[in-house]
């Protein structure tokens, strides 16, 4: 299938695109990526009259420590972040042909219950810095993510930063997941994230966001416990049941 026709821009500078969405509103959509935009388009599931293209935009592309700018690929973050727990999600992410074009403010704005990033990055607690010509403004990743598909961003707002706090000397970390195939959608997915303080796990494709559990310590060296007590609010089924299995066997490779 073709998208619908729309009037396409590719501005130059941030403020630009800004503007742009604030005179078009609903009726605009940003391009980044463009690896769930553009399926998207095809299938005719949204028709923006307006595309906004932002890879022209310069200052976009930066990774450094604890930020991550709105242009920067999942390649980049696989190879080069300097957060171990978020090179390893990116590498479930899609084929290297996915990762090389869509990018990580990208993939958290898009929302997909089951998408890798968003569930390393509530496990780590990180923050989404959002901007508009009204001004900024700053939410937990738990706070952006309301459901499938669904987040607070406004029309007339893009996802410019993701900023991932420093973790505490001796945290270690693990994402596993589990698919039909490689590079397919993810039935259970599972970070892990183990500080002196305590034990965070999220998990991804379980509900209609990823979903963050707080666990004390010392039952991270029990990941049978662990897995169980992770994994108790959910209904029973396959998947919450493939989703201990995956927690514990996070939990073992974090140790």
């Amino acid at each position: 299938m073709k998208p619908p026709p729309f009037e396409y821009v590719a501005p130059r500078s941030l403020e630009e695109a800004l503007a742009i969405l604030a005179e078009h509103g609903d009726e605009a959509k940003a391009l980044a990526g463009g690896q769930s935009l553009v399926p998207l388009l095809n299938f005719r599931m949204t028709r923006p009259s307006v595309l906004v293209d932002l890879n022209r935009v310069e200052g976009l592309d930066y990774l450094e420590t604890g930020r991550i700018g709105a242009l920067v690929r999942m390649r980049r973050i696989e190879r080069e972040a300097s957060e171990p727990l978020l090179r390893r999600a990116a590498t479930f992410v899609g084929h290297p042909q996915i990762r090389a074009r869509g990018t990580a403010c990208g993939s958290v704005a898009h929302a997909d219950p089951a998408a890798e990033l968003p569930c390393a990055l509530l496990a780590l607690g990180a923050r989404v810095r959002l901007r508009s010509v009204r001004g900024e403004r700053e939410l937990p990743v738990a706070d952006f993510l309301l459901g499938t598909f669904w987040t607070a961003l406004e029309p007339d707002e893009l996802l410019v930063e993701i900023e991932v706090p420093e973790q505490p000397p001796g945290t270690r970390s693990a994402f596993v997941e589990h698919a039909r195939v490689h590079g397919d959608f993810a039935l259970a997915g599972a970070a892990v994230v183990v500080r002196p303080d305590g034990l965070v796990v999220s998990l991804l494709a379980v509900d209609d966001r990823s979903v963050r559990v707080d666990l004390p310590a010392e039952v991270a060296g029990e990941p049978r416990e662990a897995a169980a007590l992770a994994v108790r609010d959910l209904p029973d089924g396959y998947r919450r049941a493939l989703a201990e299995v995956l927690v514990r066997r996070a939990l073992e490779e974090a140790a």
